[in-house]
């Protein structure tokens, strides 16, 4: 059985900054994240063990926070728990903050979910947040026994709802509940996953932030910010982009939109592939912070996890950006969003 601890061993080279670890709220203005993805080919405890390295690996090194998604059945790379991971995260990390994000919320009762996130926050305060998507995947709805026709609306309706009870508003019969009463002067923030432009109004009309995927190219991004910035939305418009510095695996990545494309049928449905990579680390930098201008975010979620990638390979990555790419783009990032230029 694995050490809880393990060795990163000698290929991974040790954080270079932690005064930086730990430095902002979840989704905050120019904050960057790493977004994990469990290694499904190891023993269901190796998984647990090797997540938690490499979330303290990131947030030690100087990542703000860490998030992670869900699907169910052994979907390739991810996980059926995102908020008990993040709350093993939390309880073995000292600094930064993690979110299930994006947690189904269709899958769940919208008042469990809040509870469940609020108590969390209790323990960690200033240190979760939460974010939430419709689903797609026929899987995660027959194992869970709902429909999967009811998704879209029964997601229309709790998101509203679970924005207000982690703003400690609207609470019903749960107004005794002292984490949800706490929500209302220390909110957790709340992304809701959005492909469309009806889904970015709805966020900015509930008074949540955007989450926007991955495999999106920046032009359709852009319409969506831009789509949320005129309904009214204020909150964080968070970007998930791959990300390697030095030569990515094109086979894994290619692997891994076979098993996307299998989902919706049509592999042309994420164009192009967004992976952004590059050997120098001053130049990947400039093309992270040009990809968040167009696309009118306000923060970047990070991925270098590829299903059938070696975990040493991960923690490898993850310890050079966070030593080499994560300071000076925390720094492009903000200066973008507090100067002339910022956009209002």
């Amino acid at each position: 059985m694995p050490s809880p601890d393990p060795d990163p061993g000698p290929d991974t080279p040790p954080p270079a900054d932690r005064s930086t670890a730990g430095s902002t709220q979840p989704f905050a203005p120019g904050s960057v994240s790493m977004r994990l993805y469990p290694h499904n080919e190891l023993p269901a405890t190796e998984v647990v063990a090797e997540l938690c390295v490499q979330s303290r690996l990131a947030l030690e090194g100087g990542f703000d926070g860490i998030m992670t998604s869900e699907h169910h059945g052994g979907f390739p790379g991810y996980l059926p728990n995102p908020q008990q991971m993040t709350s093993f995260i939390l309880d073995g990390c000292p600094a930064g903050w993690a979110a299930a994000s994006p947690l189904l919320l269709p899958l769940r009762p919208t008042a469990l979910v809040a509870e469940e996130t609020a108590w969390l926050a209790a323990r960690h305060p200033g240190r979760v947040g939460l974010g939430v998507a419709a689903g797609a995947l026929t899987l995660d709805f027959e194992a869970m026994g709902v429909d999967p026709s009811e998704a879209s609306a029964r997601f229309a309706t709790q998101l509203p709802r679970v924005v207000a009870m982690l703003a400690g508003r609207d609470l019903g019969p749960l107004a005794g509940d002292p984490a949800l009463a706490r929500c209302a002067m220390h909110p957790v923030p709340v992304l809701s996953a959005a492909v469309s432009l009806a889904a970015a109004r709805r966020a900015a009309a509930v008074g949540a932030g955007l989450l926007m995927e991955g495999m999106s190219d920046v032009d359709r991004l852009a319409r969506l910010t831009s789509a949320y910035d005129h309904a009214g939305g204020s909150r964080a418009k968070v970007l998930i982009r791959r990300v390697w510095l030095g030569e990515v695996a094109t086979d894994l990545v290619d692997r891994q939109r076979q098993v996307y494309d299998s989902v919706t049928g049509d592999p042309t449905a994420f164009g192009a592939d967004q992976t952004v990579a590059d050997d120098d680390p001053g130049t990947l930098v400039d093309r992270l912070a040009d990809v968040v201008r167009r696309a009118g975010a306000t923060s970047l979620d990070l991925r270098v996890h590829l299903p059938g990638m070696a975990p040493g390979s991960v923690r490898h990555q993850i310890a050079r950006l966070a030593d080499e790419v994560v300071p000076p783009l925390r720094t492009a990032l903000r200066s973008r969003l507090t100067g002339p230029s910022a956009p209002g």
